[in-house]
């Protein structure tokens, strides 16, 4: 489902690659066995492929798609490499952690881990922090005039965020992220494409 960072992201990364897709929304929880009838794994985004087999994971699925495009969504100069990739790691860990209060918060009240919870609050704040920080001076996408890589997951990662957890990530703290998202989420591939 759309719903998931983790869909979301490899879904536009398809689309501003130019690659034909048809997807179904199926839920891990309320659609399991028609999910399992599909990949056993119930792993999303799982990928099938022509042939019927089956890839997952969202950074396998992106990198499959760039081989097919003959292009990537990443820069290729090395100093803009490194950034992006930096850049993108933040954002997954962001993406990773707020998935984690979620698990947690699905959990009996008197079963969850109020350390743990508290540390993977911090961890989030941290990752958001220092996009943040990044943004600044950012007027577009990152790295020129169509969105690479770091721009999706960025983009995909706060929308998650702000509808999950929100009150662990308070827009009003983050106005940066708050207008990247908002340019992102009106280019049309993001548009195609919306969480809910």
């Amino acid at each position: 489902m759309l719903d998931s960072p983790y869909v979301r992201r490899a879904a536009v990364s398809l689309r501003l690659l130019g690659i034909p897709f048809t997807h179904r929304s199926l839920s891990v929880f309320r659609n399991y066995d028609e999910f399992r009838a599909i990949n056993p794994l119930v792993k999303a985004p799982t990928l099938v492929l022509d042939d019927g087999s089956l890839l997952t994971e969202s950074g396998l699925i992106v990198d499959w798609a760039e081989t097919l495009a003959g292009r990537s969504l990443m820069p290729s100069a090395p100093a803009q490499r490194l950034r992006a990739l930096r850049l993108s790691g933040l954002a997954l860990a962001a993406m990773e952690k707020s998935v984690q209060i979620v698990y947690e918060y699905k959990r009996d009240a008197d079963k969850r881990d109020a350390g743990w919870l508290q540390r993977v609050q911090q961890q989030l704040r941290a990752a958001y922090d220092r996009l943040e920080a990044e943004l600044e001076g950012v007027d577009d996408w990152l790295f020129g005039a169509t969105p690479t890589q770091p721009d999706i997951a960025i983009a995909v990662a706060w929308g998650f965020t702000q509808l999950v957890v929100s009150e662990f990530v308070p827009a009003a703290t983050y106005p940066l992220l708050v207008m990247f998202a908002l340019r992102a989420e009106q280019h049309p591939d993001f548009a195609a494409l919306p969480p809910v």
